[in-house]
């Protein structure tokens, strides 16, 4: 069954319906259930389901009957009420953070205030050597340090599996991306989301060490051991993680490999000036590659030639 609309909340079997009610002006509950072997209830339930996410309607009379709103305007309204509750969770986790380093000064048993660059560093390199299975990152500028990470390598060279989002703005800050690419070919699992306000790296899901402010005249990060505040954290990162766009590509698509860089970086919001930059080509030469990339998936925007990537599987 067709899951498409997934990663915008919808269920895979409320999916199945709109597409139903997508192919008819309009339709009651019990026109769909024969095609769908299931009971009434359950054909009204997701109907309604749909409605309240605004991918149908229902029209006026007595009878209880639904006809699609247009697909376009439907789910990008779906789209931008999810990224909007993305930034209320954003802003949550933030608060949470600062509400805990408030109260506790100094160590304790769930969580430590350290303070620094270098303090920060010494952390994000003993959380990377103490993981035995995984480490999972959000990512965005600025660096208090250094843009690379030689520790990850390591990690994933000894079975350390290695998830991360990036911000759109991590990959126009110099020499991350190509960084990036290198990580990818090592192994490490990278999709990229807009909008990201925070930093954070979490190993084995038991330690967390999170900047508490990404302003690099005031470097504290809370160091954050088991506790309800992590497992939120871990929650928050695979929230980000279902909503992101993968970068790295399967290894039978058709695509070179400067191709799909330039589709990393087309469906991960940059504007045409910061892709040109990233990929050291003018911004033509960059506008002729994207031209022909657009032929190549039968795309006529972006928007278009995500989504077509997507369904072939080539990201």
């Amino acid at each position: 069954m067709p899951s498409e609309l997934s990663a915008a909340g919808v269920d895979p079997f409320d999916e199945a319906v709109y597409r139903a009610v997508l192919t008819r002006r309009s339709a009651a509950p019990a026109d769909l259930v024969e095609e769908f072997g299931c009971s009434l209830e359950r054909v009204a339930r997701a109907l309604d389901r749909l409605r309240e996410h605004g991918l149908v309607g229902r029209l006026a009379g007595s009878r209880r009957r639904y006809a699609a709103i247009e697909p376009q305007a439907a789910v990008g309204a779906l789209v931008r009420s999810r990224a909007a509750e993305l930034d209320r969770v954003q802003a949550a986790a933030g608060q949470l953070a600062l509400l805990f380093a408030a109260t506790h000064s100094g160590s304790s048993e769930e969580i430590e205030i350290v303070t620094g660059s270098e303090a920060l560093g010494r952390w994000f390199v003993r959380l990377q050597q103490e993981a035995q299975t995984e480490v999972i990152t959000l990512d965005r500028p600025p660096y208090a340090l250094t843009t690379s990470n030689p520790v990850e390598q390591t990690g994933i060279a000894r079975g350390v599996r290695y998830r991360a989002v990036y911000a759109p703005e991590a990959l126009e800050w110099p020499g991350v991306f190509d960084d990036i690419r290198e990580l990818i070919r090592h192994g490490e699992q990278a999709r990229v989301l807009p909008g990201l306000r925070i930093k954070l790296a979490i190993g084995d899901r038991r330690l967390a060490l999170m900047p508490l402010s990404l302003d690099l005249t005031d470097v504290r990060a809370a160091v954050i051991r088991p506790s309800t505040l992590l497992d939120g954290l871990i929650d928050y990162w695979e929230m980000c993680w279902r909503a992101a766009v993968p970068l790295e590509a399967p290894a039978e698509d058709p695509l070179g490999e400067e191709d799909r860089a330039l589709l990393a970086l087309l469906v991960s919001g940059l504007k045409d000036e910061a892709v040109a930059r990233q990929l050291d080509w003018s911004v033509r030469t960059m506008r002729r590659r994207i031209s022909r990339l657009y032929e190549l998936l039968g795309a006529a925007n972006r928007f278009q030639a995500g989504a077509i990537a997507v369904r072939k599987g080539w990201i």
